[in-house]
């Protein structure tokens, strides 16, 4: 049974912190029961085929840390009173991961006002890497040139002053260097002139779109969206009660007439729509302004994909010709950093972000003030700039290669998302079914999204699917489409077979 925590060692971690947790998770498993004595560091370093020193150092660590009990001659032994004193459980309990359901538990049916989990959601397999092909979104190439910048970082930003700025609870403040570092290097880009009383740092734009949900949405507002459009603002707004409007887009990106009157909020993505990649041009967003100052209304614009325009300069941000101060502007500093790590922020009037700093304290007062830091410097020495002028240029090449795949291998589709971006919006014939691709494609090793789920409307299309290449390696792409091309053809056959 202990055998199966010892997953294969992976490069660029130590061996002995990877068997020390390891090994704590066969502990808080249960799968090393606590009157047994733990394999000799002889038998484990056999077993592990790893040196016997690395799993003495180990077995010392953990007694010096009260997880082990050492006996002379016998070996190591848990420290059952330690872990149930720290962890007020039992070990034996743990061993299969059972939980018996309490005899007069509550019936959480009946108690729940919202059931969050009944939304459609978009679900991506966690297993996506397992892929030899994955056309996935939202996710990104390892970079080691970035990865060790963002080390570094993090190493100055534990040291000296900068450790001081971070160690305490900052309550409702933000970091004032990530602050000024968006003031200064990430806003001018797109246009946009804003004060610090203007900005507040969050962990990502769903939260973002989640506390302006609570603040200036209501049961029954009538809230227009972008069909088809970013389904966690759908989700997130459903929540708030808002009644949803589906809104036509066209290869312009939000049409702008008569189908905005009646809504009182409008969310939309103008520089790369969210999931077709058109660009919204600038007539176009100025004709947006002007009806929203006509009929009162708060646009919010999620500017999430802006620094990947690839294919040209950039239209500037809607919220950079905003003279009223009726867009609330959404941005995300990480999305195509490391995505992980979520911090975002949100530009808007000082008198909403005011409210909205005094909501974010009630939910987790401010996002983690290392990470902050980290980004803070990560931007103010320049490593921000050359991450994306890498990725710009990987974007350039995989869009290249992709697009002429796809003009080769699937002749009946057509794509858009050409001003850039990370993912390619194809559209194939109106007899097409992208799940039965998908399916066929998975057999092949390619992962692919299809787009229904975009689609407010209860009857979606489903001829549509997206292809992220951030995540897959260039010299993938060609094959892959190849691959998904061919099950395109099975896909064929098997409609026309008798």
């Amino acid at each position: 049974m202990l055998e199966r925590y010892f997953r294969p060692f992976v490069s660029g971690r130590s061996l002995q912190e990877q068997l020390r947790e390891n090994l704590l998770q066969a502990i808080l498993d249960g799968a090393l029961p606590p009157g047994d004595a733990l394999p000799s560091s002889r038998a484990l370093s056999k077993l592990l085929k790893v040196s016997r020193n690395t799993v003495v150092l180990v077995y010392d660590n953990l007694v010096q840390d009260s997880f082990l009990i050492p006996s002379d001659r016998r070996g190591y032994f848990i420290n059952e009173k330690f872990l149930r004193q720290q962890l007020n459980v039992s070990l034996s309990s743990r061993a299969h991961g059972h939980v018996e359901r309490p005899e007069h538990a509550p019936d959480w049916a009946t108690r729940l006002q919202q059931q969050p989990s009944a939304l459609k959601a978009i679900v991506k397999p966690r297993n996506w890497r397992d892929y030899r092909y994955p056309f996935i979104y939202g996710q990104v190439e390892h970079d080691e040139q970035t990865a060790s910048r963002w080390r570094d970082c993090g190493r100055i930003a534990a040291s000296g002053a900068h450790m001081r700025s971070w160690v305490d609870d900052q309550v409702m403040m933000d970091d004032p260097l990530l602050v000024e570092q968006i003031l200064q290097r990430v806003l001018p880009r797109r246009g946009i002139k804003a004060s610090e009383g203007e900005i507040l740092i969050t962990v990502g734009t769903q939260s973002s779109l989640y506390m302006l949900s609570c603040l200036l949405g209501r049961p029954g507002q009538v809230v227009g969206l972008e069909d088809p459009g970013y389904v966690d603002a759908r989700n997130i707004l459903q929540l708030a009660g808002c009644t949803l409007r589906p809104l036509r887009i066209d290869r312009q990106g939000l049409v702008v007439d008569e189908q905005l009157q009646g809504c009182e909020m409008i969310f939309c993505t103008p520089s790369h729509q969210s999931p077709t990649g058109v660009t919204m041009p600038v007539y176009r967003r100025m004709a947006l302004l002007e009806q929203a100052r006509q009929q009162d209304l708060l646009v919010i614009e999620d500017d999430y994909d802006s620094e990947h325009n690839h294919l040209g300069g950039n239209h500037p941000a809607l919220k950079s010709f905003d003279d009223s101060g009726r867009v609330i502007y959404l941005g995300s500093l990480t999305k195509g950093l490391l995505p992980g790590i979520r911090l975002g922020f949100i530009v808007a009037a000082p008198e909403l972000i005011h409210e909205l700093r005094a909501l974010r304290r009630y939910q987790y007062r401010h996002p983690p003030a290392n990470n902050q830091r980290m980004l803070a410097l990560f931007l103010a020495m320049g490593h921000y700039d050359a991450h994306l002028a890498r990725l710009r240029e990987s974007l350039s090449r995989k869009w290249k290669r992709i697009s002429r795949a796809l003009a080769e291998h699937l002749p009946d589709c057509q794509t858009s998302g050409l001003a850039g971006g990370s993912a390619l919006w194809v559209e194939g014939p109106a007899d097409f079914n992208a799940w039965q691709l998908q399916r066929l494609a998975a057999k092949r090793g390619v992962l692919i999204e299809p787009g229904d789920i975009h689609f407010l409307g209860p009857q979606p299309p489903t001829r549509f699917f997206r292809l992220g290449y951030g995540a897959i390696n260039e010299a993938q792409i060609e094959p892959g489409i190849a691959a998904l091309g061919a099950a395109w053809e099975e896909m064929r056959r098997l409609q026309l077979a008798p």
